[in-house]
């Protein structure tokens, strides 16, 4: 049988990811939106190609363990967090009861049969998440706004308040979602007892050929009159973290990503690695965390459980306690308390 070689996968990922970046790197756009350093901006199309073409091969498909914890839960528990996988973590303020960035389809992509396939199922089903007051959306890249994900979320949830950023809303709206309130960095919205403020991280936007950059990407504070909280969303490093706390105070927990970092060269500006995860938390001075982007889909180079490992080896490295930051299990339930 003939063996397709090594450059040949090479060339066909290279031009796979070719036509991805011109769904969602379109350089005829004008650019709406910048980072904070304006001179951060997202890479170039040379830069996807020489990433492709110079690679190793893709990481081995591992699952990583989900924990069953999360059916302990009932309509009187509160103050919890559950990673979902992903962005997505289900969290109860004792107040509200959010979704962040909720994705629940096979595919991080436009097309069900194309695009990053899931590695774990989501840690609970749709269906067996209880009523959801707000969703909580970071940037509009296919992993973190699913459109069939919200519409399904939105049958069972009539009533949802939707929060997305400045420039997401029409897409929403076209999709026959309702409920929809668009914010811009620094911008705050109530819901009942608790304040919703978007705030700057550094990453991009896009997800087809007419929009690169042309709605703000952020994360979120949470804050709500017993407890505050922190959802980074999607980021590289920048003193975005700093000012999130000098503007809003200190967050009681954070939620920070620490995967699809490598390779370094071109990642960095994009997705932090775990040590610069560590040094958010430090940056934000949260005194515990919990880990996210990692282990759901092969968006990078570096192995599935890599992130987790270099995480704990980095708290011991640093002598931080072990609950300074947590890479849970998906389905675990963590208290907020």
């Amino acid at each position: 049988m003939y063996q397709i070689s090594n450059r040949v996968k090479r060339l066909i990922a290279a031009g796979a990811m070719i036509t991805l970046f011109f769904a969602v790197q379109s350089c005829s756009v004008t650019e709406s939106f910048s980072n904070s350093d304006a001179n951060v901006t997202p890479k170039s199309l040379t830069d996807v190609i020489k990433w492709r073409m110079t690679k190793d091969e893709a990481p081995e498909r591992v699952a990583i363990d989900l924990s069953q914890e999360w059916r302990q839960l009932n309509a009187k528990s509160t103050h919890y967090a559950v990673w979902v996988g992903h962005a997505t973590y289900l969290i109860n303020n004792g107040d509200l009861t959010i979704l962040t960035d909720p994705i629940f389809s096979e595919r991080a992509s436009p097309v069900g049969w194309a695009g990053p396939e899931r590695l774990i199922p989501p840690a609970m089903p749709i269906d067996s998440l209880p009523r959801i007051d707000a969703i909580l959306i970071s940037h509009n890249h296919y992993d973190h706004l699913d459109l069939p994900s919200l519409k399904a979320l939105q049958l069972a949830n009539p009533n949802v308040s939707i929060l997305v950023p400045q420039g997401d809303k029409a897409l929403l709206d076209s999709q026959g979602l309702t409920n929809v309130t668009e914010l811009r960095w620094w911008q705050n919205i109530r819901v009942k007892q608790t304040e919703l403020t978007f705030t700057p991280v550094q990453h991009w936007s896009g997800r087809g050929i007419t929009g690169r950059n042309s709605s703000w990407w952020g994360g979120w504070f949470i804050k709500s009159p017993d407890l505050s909280l922190y959802h980074a969303g999607d980021t590289g490093y920048s003193r975005d973290f700093i000012t999130t706390r000098e503007r809003l105070g200190v967050p009681d927990f954070a939620f920070i990503p620490i995967g699809a970092y490598s390779p370094r060269w071109f990642m960095k500006n994009q997705h932090v690695d775990p040590e610069e995860a560590v040094q958010v938390a430090f940056d934000l001075q949260v005194p515990h965390s919990f880990g996210m982007h990692w282990g759901t889909f092969i968006l990078t180079d570096e192995p599935i459980k890599e992130p987790r490992s270099v995480l704990a080896k980095l708290l011991v490295e640093k002598d931080l306690p072990e609950d300074f930051f947590i890479a849970p299990a998906p389905g675990e339930i963590l208290s907020l308390q």
